[in-house]
């Protein structure tokens, strides 16, 4: 799905780890007066509120907010659930989908959403160069050259039939399509500002926060409990601590000091649909291009040391999902091994034995990543490579990846369907998502014919696909992360844990409750 700019430390000891349960309760009545406003803290960032060009977990947050394709996430399974579409058909040879819109739906201005709206929508995403999911449409017949300039849209299997039916031909089966429709960048957009598709429409958007309103012409207003959502931004976990504690915040998502938090029941703390790993990009002339090398230093890597003090230790990319066979990850460390196969490895390409190698790893400036990173100086100056450590500001590092000049990089990704692809698909040779330039006919090619199944060959496919990955000594896994949020069930209702981290706002309404805060005198009228 989405990246995650800041992994949560490790806020509470092992044994305090616990998942949360689902909070979505049918209450007999909601009262209307508590649903004036709703206070959420998410972390200072430069939120980008494009659906075609947002790429973090936070941005995808809001957008389910402004924007609703023909499917949304249910809000406990997150599975797919009808949205602007009210149903749709499947050919024989599953290639051909019908979408039926609803004859309701509206834009925020007022204007009716149309089978043609959908189409205009799914364009201008294609045609954005910026857009990090573009290629993920690639599934649709015509989509890849279009998106690449080589077809015009004549070519696209994308037709609106009439007012409310909208034809995909895709160039092979894909099971995963209405997953991939509910997320943000497939949602339904209108050119010019301001206007949107979802159950809130923004108010105001500036460096501090924003402010959304319950939007009166979407089709399920009745339906949306809240009249308006502030949002704020800040990474302070003292002040933001303090507010939540004195009730001025319902849902913080940002830093927090644990030591002063007054309800540790607030504390929703689960297993996220996420890895993070460390990813060579095969630049220009590198030596780090070639396998064998990246090989030896892999051989080399501390694995436990470089997992320690982490909640679900990864040892392959995909996360563990029912159904597939995780393919053999990395768990041994040989360093005598190591330098056996970097000497080998110089010999092929006629590098002298004495002749010293460097690699270059860009990181996030913090002390988790220092620590990482000094773990691989250590174990790899043994074998006789030298590490440069380059830290570039938090802020700063996703959006700057591609200009910084390193051989290895950090990443955090939240897949966006229970699906092995959500993962593979990022190192897919023509994927808008591969930021390493890594590239494997192999690969792809197993990728594509996973898609022609939706039984046990789709995944046994795809297993087979990552264990390539694996071999080939791009990445390092690290681990599955885990989400954080201080939140009181007792008092919020419509919020539901789930392994994407996303929380439909239409969902999302204020509780009558009371609170036992230890040392806290509560006043009665």
């Amino acid at each position: 799905m989405k990246i995650k700019s800041i992994l949560i430390p490790l806020l509470f000891s092992a044994g305090s780890f616990f998942f949360a349960q689902n909070s979505l309760t049918a209450d007999a009545e909601i009262n209307p007066e508590l649903q004036e406003n709703f206070t959420i803290v998410c972390a200072s960032h430069n939120y980008d509120i494009n659906p075609h060009t947002a790429s973090y977990s936070a941005e995808a947050q809001i957008l389910t907010g402004l924007y609703e394709g023909l499917f949304t996430y249910d809000p406990i399974t997150l599975d797919p659930t009808y949205a602007i579409a009210k149903s749709f058909r499947l050919s024989r040879d599953k290639k051909r989908w019908t979408f039926i819109l609803r004859d309701d739906a509206k834009f925020s201005d007022g204007t009716e959403i149309k089978a043609q709206d959908v189409i205009n929508s799914w364009l201008r995403l294609l045609l954005e160069r910026n857009a990090p999911y573009s290629s993920l449409f690639d599934i649709v017949d015509g989509a890849e050259t279009f998106r690449l300039g080589m077809t015009g849209s004549d070519t696209l299997g994308l037709k609106a039939i009439d007012d409310y039916t909208v034809s995909v031909h895709l160039s092979s089966p894909a099971s995963h399509l209405t997953k991939l429709l509910c997320m943000p960048c497939f949602a339904v957009t209108k050119e010019g500002q301001n206007v949107f598709s979802g159950p809130f429409t923004l108010q105001e958007h500036k460096e501090t926060g924003m402010t959304l309103v319950k939007n009166p012409n979407y089709y399920d207003a009745k339906k949306v409990p809240l009249s308006k959502i502030t949002i704020l931004f800040s990474s302070d976990e003292n002040e933001n601590t303090y507010n939540y504690n004195t009730g001025n915040i319902d849902w913080l998502s940002s830093s927090f000091n644990s030591e002063r938090l007054l309800t540790r029941d607030s504390v929703q703390l689960y297993a996220e649909f996420a890895t993070q790993f460390f990813f060579f990009r095969l630049r220009e002339n590198s030596i780090w291009n070639k396998a064998q090398f990246r090989q030896a230093l892999l051989e080399a890597v501390p694995w436990d040391e470089l997992r320690a003090n982490t909640y679900v230790a990864a040892t392959t990319l995909v996360y563990p999902l029912n159904g597939y066979k995780q393919p053999q990850g990395y768990v041994f460390t040989d360093t005598a091994e190591a330098a056996l196969m970097l000497k080998k490895a110089k010999e092929q390409e006629g590098i002298s034995f004495e002749q010293r190698l460097s690699v270059s790893f860009a990181i996030p400036d913090s002390e988790y990543m220092k620590q990482k990173a000094e773990l691989l100086k250590n174990a790899w100056n043994a074998i006789g490579v030298d590490l440069e450590i380059i830290p570039v500001p938090e802020y700063a590092y996703l959006s700057n990846i591609q200009n910084i000049s390193a051989d290895l990089f950090s990443y955090t990704w939240i897949g966006d369907f229970a699906d092995p692809l959500a993962f593979l698909e990022l190192f897919r040779g023509n994927s808008t998502l591969n930021v390493s330039l890594w590239h494997n006919d192999k690969y792809d090619s197993l990728l594509n014919e996973s898609a022609l199944y939706s039984d046990e060959n789709h995944n046994r496919l795809l297993s087979e696909a990552e264990q390539i990955l694996l071999d080939d000594a791009v990445i390092l896994p690290i681990q599955h992360p885990v989400s954080l949020n201080i939140i009181n069930l007792n008092s919020i209702g419509g919020w539901s844990i789930n392994a994407f981290d996303i929380h439909p706002f239409k969902y999302l309404f204020k509780r009558e409750s009371k609170d036992n805060i230890p040392n806290i005198v509560m006043l009665t009228k």
